[in-house]
């Protein structure tokens, strides 16, 4: 074969085709794949299915003239009369108020404390006075709000609560208080019993949070001549800013969850126009009463706005480029 041959015969070889990647699994190949993971999920399913969405039929309640003893065929329809009437009871109004501002407390006296705490519990050197206050910190967390209210309510008592006596051997106060039984004192008194058992718990995820920042960080700081103080406001809270807006703004759809064991246990007569959430006002209407309607009309509130709050601060983050949550 001549030389000109050869050049035609190379020139016009087919090249051999580069393989194609198998493509993704689509359809019933998904499933086949991955039949473990979705064989286990079944029961979580069922389980969300059974106690979340079903009970969603009962909401039909609020639109019914609702009585136990009739057929739901033979329920009366009242439309929005009961969600007119929430919104025009004084008690309801009260008690709304009441729930936004325990709950508000709550949130930002959580936040701050539990922010707080993490990071100076970070500054400490001692690995073993580390863990031990750590531990100590969030062992409240598995004590029953019965127990907590039984304890903060001695502490508080008018002749031998340790409350009164320290305030009046520093010279405080002159005469003892009565905690419990003025509405002005509630609100603090519930907030601060949330920080004391709950403080410890909620600081675990920030110190998590933290140990995820790069120790390089710190050493660029060092050779900068950078402060503890500095470390911390450029480096340490800038770290977990993900994590806070995540949990605010998971937090945010609980903002009507006051809470119903520390208002109920530590309420009384007294302090019934501060204390009463609407937990404890779904209780009043819905079981003592038998106003179910009425009752299931307020739970219905709470849960609308609770999504309502959690997609909008999720599209604020979102605008602002911040993390979110969908």
């Amino acid at each position: 074969m001549s030389e000109t041959e050869l050049r035609v015969s190379k020139h016009n070889k087919v090249p051999k085709r580069s393989p194609k990647l198998n493509p993704k699994p689509k359809g019933w190949k998904v499933f086949r794949d991955q039949r473990q993971l979705l064989f286990m999920s079944v029961p979580v399913m069922l389980y969300i299915i059974l106690f979340s969405y079903i009970p969603i039929w009962g909401w039909s309640m609020a639109f019914q003239e609702f009585k136990p003893a009739k057929a739901f065929a033979d329920q009366s329809w009242v439309g929005l009369k009961h969600f007119r009437f929430l919104f025009t009871d004084e008690t309801f109004l009260r008690v709304l108020r009441n729930t936004l501002a325990m709950s508000s407390i709550n949130m930002i006296l959580g936040f701050v404390t539990a922010i707080v705490f993490a990071i100076l519990l970070n500054e400490i050197r001692s690995k073993y006075f580390k863990k031990t206050v750590q531990t100590i910190s969030y062992l409240p967390h598995f004590l029953s709000w019965i127990i907590v209210t039984g304890l903060v309510a001695n502490s508080l008592a008018i002749e031998d609560g340790i409350v009164n006596i320290l305030l009046i051997k520093i010279g405080f106060i002159d005469n003892p208080i009565m905690w419990l039984n003025e509405g002005k004192y509630f609100w603090g008194i519930v907030g601060a019993s949330h920080v004391w058992k709950e403080v410890g718990w909620n600081a675990i995820i920030y110190l998590a949070a933290i140990t995820s920042i790069s120790p390089a960080l710190y050493e660029a700081a060092d050779i900068d001549g950078a402060n503890r103080y500095q470390k911390m406001m450029y480096i340490t809270i800038p770290g977990i800013k993900s994590i806070i807006i995540i949990l605010l703004i998971m937090n945010l759809g609980w903002i009507l969850e006051a809470g119903f064991e520390v208002q109920y246990l530590l309420g009384n007569g007294l302090v019934v126009d501060w204390s009463e959430t609407i937990d404890i006002f779904v209780l009043k209407y819905g079981l003592r009463i038998g106003n179910y309607s009425l009752a299931t009309a307020a739970g219905i509130f709470k849960t609308i706005v609770s999504i309502t709050l959690i997609f909008a601060a999720n599209t604020i983050a979102k605008r602002l480029g911040e993390e979110r949550l969908i």
